[in-house]
């Protein structure tokens, strides 16, 4: 019975949606966030530096740059904590990072886009 239990933890390791990190953080992939964005009204957020966002970003997404940790905060907790929120990056990574911050910081739904803006279009 032991060893049925540790193949199946192995097997839920290996296999296991990665779709969603937590019940509070998901990653989406392309298709599923934009349908998430297009929806209803949400917080769109895209954590890349500002040169990054201006050289291309995704329509009324708000710029939060993570790498300034000051204004990272402050930004962020002039939203809604309650409403979802939807986090970009450039391949994830940033983004991820973000998340995992916005959930200590108490947001209820996070939305992360799987590979970033890279892997939008």
């Amino acid at each position: 019975m032991k060893y049925i239990f540790i193949i199946m933890s192995f097997f839920s390791f290996l296999f296991g949606s990665n779709t969603q990190q937590n019940d509070i953080i998901k990653i989406l992939d392309p298709v599923s966030f934009k349908t998430g964005i297009n929806s209803k009204k949400v917080q769109l957020v895209d954590v890349r530096t500002p040169n990054e966002y201006n050289g291309g970003h995704i329509k009324n997404a708000k710029n939060i740059d993570f790498f300034n940790q000051s204004d990272f905060l402050k930004e962020f907790n002039k939203l809604n904590k309650e409403e979802p929120i939807y986090l970009y990056c450039r391949s994830g990574n940033r983004s991820q990072k973000a998340a995992q911050k916005l959930d200590s910081l108490g947001f209820k739904k996070i939305f992360d886009l799987r590979g970033g803006y890279m892997n939008w279009n």
